[in-house]
């Protein structure tokens, strides 16, 4: 099939916005810096509650995250946003995004 003046239809403007955020939806995770020890590095500890399907409690699981810091800005307490993105390292699959609530001195 030969594409004719008719067949053609343009995209509007935000058609070339989107695609360029089409793969840009990641998980997001919020936590507590527990480690700031190495270098562009901060291990974030994640918590999450859910309700126990058999014994209808709430239990609390918590996960440790390493995330990318590039600038240092994560400080040891504070609460803060990371996503998920390319893998880094061994162990770093994740990135700081944004400081939450800094830690109460």
């Amino acid at each position: 099939m030969v594409a004719t003046e008719t067949d053609i239809i343009e995209a509007p403007a935000d058609a070339a916005e989107e695609a360029a955020h089409k793969g840009r939806h990641r998980r997001t995770a919020t936590g507590i810096v527990v480690s700031t020890a190495m270098d562009k590095t901060a291990v974030i500890a994640v918590t999450r509650v859910f309700l126990h399907p058999k014994y209808r409690k709430y239990v609390r699981h918590s996960k440790k995250y390493m995330a990318h810091d590039e600038h240092g800005a994560c400080k040891l307490g504070d609460q803060v946003v990371i996503e998920e993105c390319r893998p880094m390292s061994k162990h770093k699959r994740w990135r700081y995004l944004s400081t939450l609530r800094k830690k109460e001195a």
